[in-house]
């Protein structure tokens, strides 16, 4: 039996000399504003993607000019740590290198930048070199940004815990010289030199690989939804191991039954000392056993579902050279954020400030920028991103306390009040922008949202945190699968409804109606708002009562309940 032929990006990935391609050409040529095909690619590696402005397409086509290309480059910051200068150096590049004139705060704990021109490129990264900040490995097929917890509160823990994601990030970098000779101007290998991956090989992993540290109880990293997790526990405030959960991962495929988001499995607890050995087992595994065939089948969730969750637990043991170790009880609790200030075990205090969209940009009464710029000018701890796209500022004196917290209510970064499912919701960028966007995402969600408010305040049920996602596509970037409420794009205002996730992350929703607008997906929430008021178990939340009410059924096993 022959083998299954290989993807175009698997010849992309081995032609490319290490990721090289013929980037650096594309770069010095003005003709176009575009790369060519296969580079296209390969610049995921180095952190940014290709995109246009689909607002203006038709237009130019109109006017016989190519699209209005420009791209986006999302950084690599393990556990969205960042020191003040680093944010200062962030806030430029944006405010002058950019046509967006903004920063976006993404899902997974980093920053990105919308509308750049090529020509900027690599003043860009230069820039951000200058102040220890890169994009290599930010995207493409490799492990991307390593999440952490961060975790304002419990400062002990959370170091300990941000110690493995960032040598987590640092240990399962690329080897590559391309990234520093294109941009950086490094030396280039002379022909005599050989260069080797030791983690990816030559055609590096089959699909994307993406890294999560949880600090229980809290999971605002959405460990489950991970390739690879790791969920602290403590013994005495110190930090003893983890437990490793993996196969997670959110893309799915509009109308196509193979393919399906997944939570990830539990496979035991590790010791500390031993994570390197183990998240190395899991990811060589993948880049061994993935499909290199189908890109839609190439995630370590179909991976671990097509070989058997037994057959790959037995072989991650034999490559970490360890056996897992039962895995440890805890509670898994809130995914959102905690707004405000908080005053840590270290007597330092931290403000979480709510970020709509994770877009920071100055508005007329809301300088959000500005804000941020004047604060980090003044503060002495870091700035942490969250997952839910918004920022703490971390490590506040008591002496700087009231300064910063005067230029946030100035700048509308602090004051307004938001209400509970508001503040535990997210939503991608999409259109105009994202090529792969069916639907808007983050231009209408705080449209949709303020009418979601409405139902609950209608109903008397404001008060109950209900997790709600939108996507402008299946491809998950904001998590929807995991959402009590979740909203992926089909087509221009449309989009399909899905209902039953659990609240704390720990169970995959479910489609519960198909390619519908929103009058009917709020006709469909008013109807059952109203009876989850009166039918609510005490403390029961949303997602939970649609499985038990028999709304929806739950997904227990993916691969068989997801489509079912």
């Amino acid at each position: 039996m022959s083998e299954p032929k290989l993807s175009a990006n698997e010849r992309i990935k081995s032609h490319s000399q290490h990721l090289r391609g013929t980037i650096k050409q594309g770069l010095a040529t003005d003709v176009t504003g575009a790369f060519s095909e296969d580079d296209q690619q390969l610049i995921k590696f180095h952190g940014f993607y290709q995109q246009d402005d689909r607002d203006l397409r038709n237009e130019r086509k109109e006017q016989k000019l190519e699209p209005l290309y420009s791209f986006m480059l999302r950084a690599r910051v393990p556990g969205g740590v960042c020191t003040p200068q680093q944010w200062l150096e962030v806030d430029r590049i944006a405010s002058e290198l950019t046509t967006s004139n903004s920063i976006r705060l993404t899902t997974r704990q980093t920053f990105q930048y919308h509308g750049i021109p090529k020509r900027n490129l690599k003043t860009i990264i230069q820039g951000l070199d200058r102040k220890a900040l890169d994009s290599i490995a930010a995207c493409g097929d490799v492990n991307r940004n390593v999440m952490c917890n961060p975790n304002p509160v419990q400062s002990k823990l959370h170091q300990q815990a941000y110690y493995w994601a960032k040598k987590l990030s640092d240990h399962m970098l690329p080897h590559t010289k391309a990234y520093a000779e294109i941009w950086l101007d490094d030396e280039k290998l002379l022909s005599t030199e050989t260069e080797a991956e030791p983690l990816y090989g030559d055609t590096y992993l089959p699909r994307k690989f993406k890294m999560a540290v949880a600090v229980p109880p809290d999971n605002d990293v959405d460990v489950y939804t991970n390739d690879f997790g790791l969920i602290a526990i403590a013994e005495n405030d110190e930090l003893v191991g983890f437990n490793l959960v993996a196969g997670g991962g959110m893309g799915s495929t509009h109308g196509e039954m193979e393919t399906f988001p997944r939570l990830a499995d539990d496979f035991g607890f590790i010791r500390a000392e031993d994570t390197i050995k183990f998240a190395e087992a899991v990811m060589t595994l993948q880049r061994d056993w993935g499909n290199r065939s189908n890109r839609k089948r190439a995630r370590l969730k179909y991976t671990i579902v097509d070989r058997g969750f037994a057959a790959f637990k037995a072989a991650v043991e034999n490559r970490a050279g360890v056996k897992f170790q039962p895995k440890r009880e805890v509670v898994i609790g809130d995914r959102g954020d905690c707004y405000g200030w908080a005053k840590g075990v270290d007597n330092q205090w931290h403000l979480t400030l709510f970020i709509e969209g994770g877009r920071i940009k100055d508005l007329p009464g809301k300088t959000l920028q500005t804000g941020l710029r004047e604060i980090a000018k003044i503060h002495q701890g870091d700035f942490r991103m969250t997952a839910n796209q918004n920022i703490i500022i971390a490590g506040v004196a008591d002496a700087a306390k009231q300064q910063i917290e005067d230029l946030a209510r100035q700048h509308g970064l602090l004051g307004e009040v938001i209400s509970a499912s508001r503040g535990h919701s997210i939503a991608c960028v999409a259109l105009p922008t994202c090529p792969l966007a069916m639907a808007e995402a983050e231009r209408y969600f705080p449209e949709f949202m303020d009418k979601i408010e409405a139902l609950q305040q209608k109903h008397r049920i404001a008060e109950q945190p209900i997790v709600v996602r939108m996507t402008g596509c299946p491809n998950g970037c904001a998590r929807p699968f995991a959402a009590e409420i979740g909203l992926v794009g089909k087509a221009p205002g449309r989009y399909n409804l899905y209902l039953g996730a659990s609240f704390e992350g720990t169970r995959l929703n479910k489609m519960y109606r198909e390619n519908i607008q929103e009058a009917e997906i709020l006709s469909e929430l008013d109807r059952l708002f109203a009876r989850y008021a009166v039918e609510r178990n005490a403390g029961e939340h949303f997602g939970d009562f649609v499985v038990r009410v028999g709304v929806i059924k739950a997904v227990l096993d993916a691969a068989r309940d997801f489509h079912d």
